[in-house]
């Protein structure tokens, strides 16, 4: 039987910094209580953290949104959607559908080159088959600013170049993924990489970056080009942040979190936060953005983390326990080494040693790792909600809370 959300970690060493950077609280949102856990193979007496001990989220009820100092922001307290909620809210990705027409048309425009096989090669993700997740989010986020800052939510046309922008990093930093990795497939297919070789694989993500970054300079606004320039720098950060582990478990969960904020989360958060500029001049409305842009981040890419241990290979596009194979320890493993602390010294080799991959696959079975990183994606879900319920009331901004519950149920 699970145990209650509000009791996942259970390790005393590792929780202090993992709790500071859940969802970007201090520790003074939590309170530590030792007890003694159940017992697996190689566990040890335990420590379980309880969340909130002022108001007890829980995701089977609705969530109060309290009042806020500013003005500007939604003050009114009602209940708003939480994650479990049985409301007929509209599809997010239906709602941004229209909005999000014709996008990889306009991407590739984008990407005009005389040169044939480089158009191929820069075509070739920008097929439409992707889940435009980022775009989707960002255009979402734009209308529920918009509609926050009384402007009727009618869609700026540079904030749609920002949801345009934001798929063109993203797939920019999928093809020198592939190559970093060695990656045989992405989205059910060959990779780059594999089909042109590296070298071309690297350029085609160096223009596919180089056009992102033209399309931000003609928008022409200085704020949203710095706020944006700032995710390619963390993306080349988390990726020498994923080639090194750590000894110690407080900053190994504090260095995971943080590689996955900078090359994940990073690119929603800042695309969040850029629409937002562009409507409103109020600094609390751009970290409400950024804010709900960062958890949802982290959190989806904790569930990508999970679905790497339960999923199959055909539902990921991808060969299942790439990540161990890549020698990367991520939420399941490092959870998983509490309760059985022979992964200590498989993480520290990367999992380089014969058996090491099907030891460790074994292990986060046998423990609840995957359990306990489900709760963690959770937890910065229900923060997300927290943010994006002190806008106005819209539309988007409710699909954005339902959005957190299909990050959450995803299978792929």
């Amino acid at each position: 039987m699970a145990v209650p959300w509000s009791r996942c970690w259970r390790s005393s060493t590792g929780a202090s910094v993992l709790l500071d950077w859940c969802c970007g609280f201090s520790r003074r949102a939590f309170t530590h209580a030792t007890s003694a856990g159940r017992r697996t193979d190689g566990s040890t007496a335990a420590t379980q953290v309880l969340f909130w001990q002022g108001p007890v989220y829980n995701f089977n009820k609705p969530i109060t949104i309290a009042r806020h100092r500013n003005r500007c922001l939604y003050t009114t307290p009602q209940v708003c959607c939480s994650i479990r909620s049985d409301a007929k809210l509209k599809d997010p990705f239906s709602l941004a559908q229209k909005d999000l027409q014709n996008l990889y048309e306009d991407i590739k425009k984008q990407l005009l080159v005389s040169k044939a096989e480089l158009k191929a090669l820069c075509d070739y993700y920008f097929d439409g088959k992707g889940k435009a997740f980022r775009p989707m989010i960002v255009i979402l986020m734009a209308r529920a600013c918009n509609v926050h800052s009384n402007k009727e939510g009618v869609l700026l046309p540079a904030q749609r170049s920002i949801a345009m922008i934001s798929e063109m990093i993203h797939t920019a930093s999928l093809v020198h993924d592939d190559v970093i990795d060695d990656s045989d497939t992405r989205r059910g297919k060959n990779t780059i990489n594999k089909v042109w070789g590296e070298r071309k694989a690297i350029l085609a993500g160096d223009f596919i970056l180089s056009a992102a970054s033209m399309a931000l300079a003609r928008i022409g606004n200085n704020t949203v080009v710095s706020v944006l320039s700032q995710v390619v720098e963390d993306l080349v950060r988390g990726e020498f942040m994923q080639l090194g582990s750590k000894e110690n478990e407080n900053e190994r969960f504090k260095h995971y979190l943080e590689k996955t904020f900078k090359k994940t989360a990073s690119l929603i958060a800042n695309s969040c936060k850029a629409v937002s500029i562009l409507v409103n001049s109020d600094p609390e409305v751009h970290e409400i953005a950024y804010q709900y842009g960062r958890n949802v981040g982290i959190a989806f890419q904790l569930v990508d983390d999970i679905l790497d241990f339960t999923s199959s290979a055909n539902l990921l596009g991808k060969p299942s326990a790439a990540d161990l194979k890549l020698g990367l320890a991520t939420g399941p493993v490092l959870f998983a080494c509490q309760q059985f602390p022979e992964l200590h010294a498989m993480i520290m080799r990367r999992f380089s040693s014969d058996g090491d991959v099907d030891r460790a696959w074994q292990y986060v079975l046998k423990s609840d790792g995957v359990e306990q990183t489900n709760y963690l994606a959770q937890h910065y879900c229900q923060e997300a909600i927290q943010q994006i319920s002190r806008l106005r009331p819209s539309t988007e901004r409710d699909a954005l809370i339902q959005l957190t519950e299909l990050v959450l149920r995803r299978d792929k």
